[in-house]
Formats: C-alpha cells, sequence, structure tokens
C-alpha cells in the first residue's frame, strides 16, 4: 500500500495563538497538536512518504466562502481571516511546509470537495493516508469520510489534531473510530510510516 501524510488545515489562522480565530475567542485546544504534527512530517520524510498540506483559504472579497459557511464565521471576514495572500492563511512555520511541497487550496471543510486532492493522490498511486490537522470534528473528520468513500484506507493521528474543546476532538476521534472511519494511532504511542494499523 502506497502512503501519504495528509495535514489538514494547520495554518496560522487556526494554531497561531495571534491568529484570526483565536483573537475571534475561538482558540482550539491542543496546544501539543502543532508539534506532535512537526514530528509526522519529520518522520513522514525520513521515509520517503509524500506528504500533503491542505490550506482552508478564500479568496479577496470572500466570493468563494458561500452563505452557510460566512454564517459561521463570526466576524472572520473582518479581519481577513483565512485570506488568501495573508499570513493567517499560511502553514504555521514549525511544518517547514516550502514552495516545493504538495499543497491543496481548499474552501470547504471536505478537502476533497472541489480540489485537486483525490487526482494529486491518484497521481501518486496512494492507497492509504495517514491524515492529522485541525479541526478534528469539522475539516479534518469530513475529509476522513470523504477518503473513506472514496476506498482510501485511513489512518489518524489523534495526538497531531485539535479542536476547540477537548471534548470535540475526543468526540470525533470516537466517531471516525468506532464507525470504522479510520484507524487510531498517535506520535505520542510511537507511531512511524513502517507499520500502519490495520483499519477497524
Amino acid at each position: 500500500m502506497s502512503t501519504a501524510l495528509l495535514v489538514v488545515d494547520v495554518q496560522n489562522g487556526f494554531c497561531h495563538p495571534d491568529g484570526s480565530l483565536p483573537r475571534l475567542g475561538r482558540a482550539l485546544d491542543g496546544a501539543a497538536a502543532v508539534a506532535n504534527t512537526a514530528v509526522a512530517v519529520a518522520r513522514a520524510r525520513e521515509a520517503g512518504v509524500p506528504v500533503v498540506f491542505t490550506r482552508h483559504v478564500y479568496r479577496p472579497g470572500r466570493v468563494d466562502e458561500g452563505p452557510r459557511l460566512a454564517e459561521l464565521s463570526g466576524g472572520l471576514a473582518e479581519l481577513h481571516g483565512l485570506e488568501l495572500g495573508t499570513r493567517a492563511a499560511d502553514v504555521v512555520d514549525e511544518l517547514g511546509c516550502t514552495a516545493a511541497d504538495l499543497v491543496v487550496d481548499k474552501a470547504r471543510f471536505d478537502a476533497f470537495l472541489w480540489t485537486s486532492l483525490d487526482p494529486l493522490l491518484q497521481g501518486l498511486g496512494v492507497t492509504g493516508l495517514v491524515v492529522c490537522g485541525v479541526v478534528t470534528n469539522v475539516c479534518v473528520e469530513s475529509t476522513v469520510r470523504a477518503a473513506f468513500m472514496r476506498d482510501y484506507r485511513v489512518t489518524l493521528l489523534e495526538d497531531c489534531c485539535a479542536a476547540m474543546t477537548r471534548r470535540q476532538h475526543e468526540i470525533g476521534v470516537e466517531i471516525m473510530r468506532d464507525i470504522g472511519f479510520a484507524a487510531i494511532a498517535s506520535i505520542g504511542g510511537g507511531f512511524t510510516f513502517g507499520a500502519l494499523p490495520e483499519a477497524a
């Protein structure tokens, strides 16, 4: 099975203390998630595993946001939050994402919806995904569900994910695990890319 690491939306807007979401009182509970994700990225690169980053971003003027997402954004537009060309849109520095990396931009929770992610993974010959990122019960879960429905075998790195509360994170992980959308692993538990667990 050919595998890729999919890092979902670990951006300044979500994860940096001065990011647009924390400034709106919507900081994530999971301070170790970014550091753990940096370890996952490093291990993937050492193992020769492709790393794909997604970014949740909007064009200037937010013409691609849509009315329902705008209802949930709660002042994000006034801060130009997650807008292309702003620091909020960038992957956090700790992950070492460069112009040479594979980056897929999206404007919906599901990273497969209206993006090049699926053809990119097919072009890489990927059949298994190791997924991490934010927000556990929103974009991560939406993407894991979509990956499952496209027949990818998914492993979720739970300690490389975060949500607004610990309970929301745990509920998201529980759903993905118990329904069988993903096998659950952790960087802190010694996960390596050489021995992927079987999905539940």
